[in-house]
């Protein structure tokens, strides 16, 4: 396939599509190649004002259309996703790096959040209460308002869509700030949203310099909600801005998921199962399968079967057919990659495949560590990288000390065919999602969201669309 690169790099700012017209420019790199392929034109604090007034223009208006006009629009946008999903899904492809199939199941997979926010819609009830004749009592739902929407690279087109989506559902505008790394895929999201007929003042697209971005659009009072997804550093950041507008926040922050393996889990189809989800979009999967706890029993046919299976995973630019994992999304990610590799075979780790960079672009060898002590920096701290970090438990309880040590709690994972077993590990682990005998955790209508540094509140859902509500009692006599 041809590695063309034709996107509309444009911010859309008051109904408007704004091109570079002497604003500051930020580099578009294929991860694979390394090589820039573009230019984004980032907001200018003027850009940002013009932003604020159109969402602060665009929420009555959006908010008093009827939910059925909302919900056409959002199924329309829907439609035209998947119309255009292959075009859209090379533009990822290029900018991210990730397989071009990996690209498009992640666009159909936000056409199916407009689907089903659309239908959700509709039920956001409220409720009456119980009062004497002639009195009555309502609890009812209302939009909150403008809100800002920041979402990170890994999975640019289906995490913004997982923030429009709710927010557009129920009547809020939204001044959306994508990554500077993929715009052109984001910015075919919300073309196809205008394109669906959602007014120009409703939905704002802005890049920019992340925090200068962030504190301006924070500081403001048009604002009421955030919504963030991305690092835990960050989000604390993001919420402390929040705090001096009392703006309510959504964070979806960073992981280091545990997967518990026992020993009467059905082992070969666990391994055929595990090792491409670790390696799915190279790791950088804020639910990626990391910490791998193998019950001291089958611990040594568990590393070899997937440092074997790690071998054969094919790496190469997203676009070509052969690739099974493409590169890291930028030049950082690979020296951050070596050093925590580094690091764990100074302190006694082995490495069973992979464990060192490509020769071009922004490549690391998918990897496997076995024998991976406490004290590791890898063990600590999430690689969001393709690296797998192994080591045996004894028993249930060691499993879940392993699992619960780090103050991050976002998804698990456990192999067991033990149904008893299954039952108290769902309850005992302390994460936000837990998988067992399953990675099927992000859908449209399941809570997506962690405990712990892990993150505050949920996306998807009807505690996603809640999330985007306030409630207000009536009482009249």
């Amino acid at each position: 396939m041809t590695h063309t690169y034709d996107a509309d790099l444009s911010l859309f700012i008051g109904g408007s599509w704004k091109l570079g017209e002497g604003r500051d420019l930020f580099p578009v790199v294929d991860p694979a190649r390394g090589e820039t392929i573009a230019e984004v034109p980032l907001a200018t604090p003027a850009d940002l004002d013009e932003a604020l007034a159109a969402a602060e223009r665009g929420f009555p208006l959006w908010r008093a259309t009827a939910v059925e006009q909302r919900a056409a629009v959002l199924h329309k946008a829907a439609t035209l996703l998947r119309e255009r999903a292959d075009a859209i899904a090379q533009l990822l492809t290029l900018e991210q790096g990730k397989p071009l199939a990996e690209a498009r199941s992640e666009v159909i997979g936000s056409a199916q959040l407009f689907d089903w926010c659309a239908e959700e819609a509709s039920r956001t009830y409220g409720r009456v209460l119980v009062r004497p004749t002639g009195q009555r009592s309502l609890v009812i739902k209302q939009p909150i308002g403008p809100v800002a929407a920041f979402s990170p690279w890994n999975f640019p087109v289906y995490l913004m869509a997982k923030k429009l989506a709710p927010a557009l559902a129920v009547g809020c505008s939204v001044i959306a700030k994508p990554p500077e790394e993929t715009p052109g895929c984001t910015a075919a999201l919300v073309r196809c949203l205008i394109d669906a007929g959602l007014p120009g003042d409703v939905l704002q697209l802005v890049h920019g310099v992340p925090d200068a971005v962030s504190r301006h659009l924070l500081a403001s009072p048009v604002i009421r909600k955030v919504s963030f997804t991305g690092s835990v550093p960050v989000g604390k950041h993001l919420m402390r801005l929040a705090a001096d507008g009392l703006k309510r926040v959504t964070m979806e922050l960073g992981g280091h998921a545990p997967v518990l393996v026992f020993d009467d889990c059905d082992l070969e189809k666990t391994l055929d199962m595990v090792v491409p989800q670790k390696f799915r979009n190279a790791g950088q999967v804020c639910v990626s399968p990391t910490r791998f706890f193998v019950q001291q029993g089958i611990y040594d046919r568990f590393v070899e079967g997937f440092a074997a299976r790690t071998a054969k995973v094919e790496t190469g630019h997203g676009l070509d057919a052969a690739t099974g994992m493409g590169p890291l999304a930028n030049v950082r990610r690979p020296d951050a990659i070596a050093a925590l590799v580094a690091d764990a075979e100074a302190k006694g780790a082995r490495v069973m495949a992979g464990g060192r960079r490509g020769n071009e672009g922004f490549f690391f060898q998918p990897t496997l560590l076995a024998d991976v002590p406490d004290s590791a920096d890898i063990m600590n701290n999430e690689p969001f990288g393709p690296v797998a970090v192994a080591a045996p438990f004894s028993d249930f309880n060691d499993a879940i000390a392993k699992a619960n040590r780090l103050p991050y709690g976002l998804a698990a994972f456990a192999f067991t065919q033990n149904l008893r077993q299954a039952n108290l590990l769902g309850d005992a682990i302390e994460s936000g999602m837990v998988g067992i005998n399953t990675f099927a955790l992000s859908t449209a209508d399941a809570p997506f969201g962690g405990v712990k540094d892990s993150g505050f509140g949920s996306e998807g859902g009807i505690e996603g669309m809640d999330s985007y509500l306030v409630t207000k009692a009536i009482h009249q006599a």
